[in-house]
């Protein structure tokens, strides 16, 4: 049988097939595919390399050490800052900052007597100049270019032989000679291709900036994620000030570690401490609860509310921001079956302070206090944390990081934390005179978070087969 002259490629992921289809087979976007040329195979020979290899043990490590950028939260998620010849992919939604960011990171570089070119293909040069204006970010090391031929920038890289290149964004960018429109998977791969070689032959760090899709991922192929060193997203919400730098990927650092910052009208700023910023000030109100969630290896303390109001509907309402809608159902659920608190004729509004997220399941307890709360309009005890997974049959199961979360509970003041039975509470000594209670049932810790009048925690019934 012949084989097909011509392949059919995904302009999303670029997946190839030899038929065309209505669907994508990887990523399952509709009317994606397009014919393409298949690329010619050729044989490769053989060739003298230019380097003998050595022994692991005669190789230095001085060259893979990062150099701080002077954003401490952008080289707490980078590890140690950046590594010359290393290619860094930032992502984010349309506004988040990430320009921003860059440019700041790209001033502080050059701050430090390093050479630094700022490439904008999006933006004039005026435009640029503006906002480094605006946020401070000035230095007779930094360069800027307006371009978007893949050539002329690698021209300019040449003539100033800079230490630290970035590029706005690699979906402007076209490389000569590559079919496809600028933006697509054959250009995008192409473009990032030819810096990752620059990079690793000049030993010239590079950060890229990179567009997202509707669904929240890195625009072009999956590939592009591979040819880079580090994967950078940049979250937050567009109507607040909070944002965070979060690595998926890091192979000269930690892949689970986050950065914080915050917007203000001069630039953006580092926090160092954003615990403050998911709580709210002053006593605590009926429909509040506060819980410790990790965010890569950052313990961060938030607080949940919660409003129940008797509703009209024949479907209740179950509407949550910053809280997994998924697990505030399951946890709904069970604090009516388990704790014989009423939901179904109730809409329920959850939320979390500043914008924070409770994604993770040690959030569940405080979720289902918050709750109870608010249905019994009776405030939890004062300076209280719950940390634990509520699980269907109603009890409450270990967390991982437990040790870290009760160190920032009890460095911010928290007085009484309620955790998991077993989970090594006992081996945890925290300061600031934290006191531990574990709770085995979602009905042991409503009897010890919801307080009478006056704070005095209600002594806990024996377990079941205690003595």
């Amino acid at each position: 049988m012949a084989k097909n002259a011509t392949i059919h490629r995904c302009s999303e992921c670029g997946w190839e097939t030899p038929r065309w289809a209505g669907r994508c087979g990887r990523c399952q976007a509709w009317g994606s595919l397009s014919e393409v040329a298949p690329a010619a195979t050729a044989r490769v020979a053989t060739s003298r390399p230019a380097t003998s290899a050595r022994p692991i043990t005669e190789v230095t490590a001085q060259e893979a050490r990062g150099i701080p950028t002077g954003i401490g939260e952008l080289d707490r998620v980078l590890g140690a800052g950046l590594t010359p010849g290393s290619v860094v992919l930032l992502g984010g939604e349309p506004g988040v900052g990430k320009s921003t960011l860059l440019l700041e990171a790209a001033a502080r570089w050059a701050a430090g007597g390093r050479r630094t070119l700022y490439v904008t293909a999006e933006e004039s040069a005026a435009q640029v100049r503006l906002r480094a204006d605006r946020t401070d970010a000035l230095h007779p090391e930094l360069y800027l270019a307006a371009e978007s031929d893949l050539g002329v920038v690698l021209g300019h890289v040449e003539e100033l032989a800079p230490t630290l290149l970035v590029i706005d964004s690699v979906q402007t960018v076209t490389a000569p000679g590559t079919e496809g429109v600028p933006g697509g998977v054959t250009q995008v791969r192409e473009v990032t291709s030819a810096l990752v070689r620059v990079a690793k032959r000049r030993g010239m760090a590079v950060l890229i900036i990179g567009h997202v899709t509707k669904e929240g991922s890195l625009a072009g192929p999956r590939t592009l994620e591979h040819l880079v060193d580090v994967v950078l997203s940049f979250d937050g919400d567009t109507h607040g000030t909070f944002r965070m730098v979060r690595a998926t990927k890091n192979r000269y650092g930690p892949a689970d570690e986050v950065g914080c910052f915050e917007m203000a009208a001069d630039g953006i700023r580092e926090v160092s401490d954003p615990s403050g910023l998911f709580t709210s000030d002053g006593a605590v109100a009926p429909g509040t609860c506060t819980t410790v969630t990790l965010q890569g290896r950052r313990p961060l303390l938030t607080e949940v509310q919660a409003l129940v109001v008797p509703s009209h509907l024949q479907s209740p309402r179950r509407i949550s921001t910053g809280v997994d809608p998924g697990r505030l159902a399951m946890t709904l659920a069970v604090l009516q079956r388990h704790g014989q608190v009423k939901l179904h004729t109730r809409d329920v509004y959850a939320s979390t302070v500043g914008g924070g997220r409770v994604d993770d399941p040690a959030g569940d307890l405080a979720t289902a206090l918050a709750v109870a709360s608010a249905v019994r309009n009776e405030s939890t005890v004062q300076r209280l944390v719950a940390l634990g997974e509520v699980s269907l049959a109603g009890e409450i199961r270990p967390v991982p990081g437990l040790a870290r979360r009760l160190d920032e509970a009890a460095r911010l003041g928290i007085g009484l934390a309620l955790v998991p039975p077993g989970a090594g509470a006992a081996r945890v000594q925290p300061g600031g005179g934290l006191r531990v209670v574990e709770v085995a049932t979602l009905a042991d810790a409503l009897r010890a978070a919801l307080a009478p009048e006056g704070g005095a925690v209600i002594p806990l019934r024996p377990r079941r087969g205690a003595r």
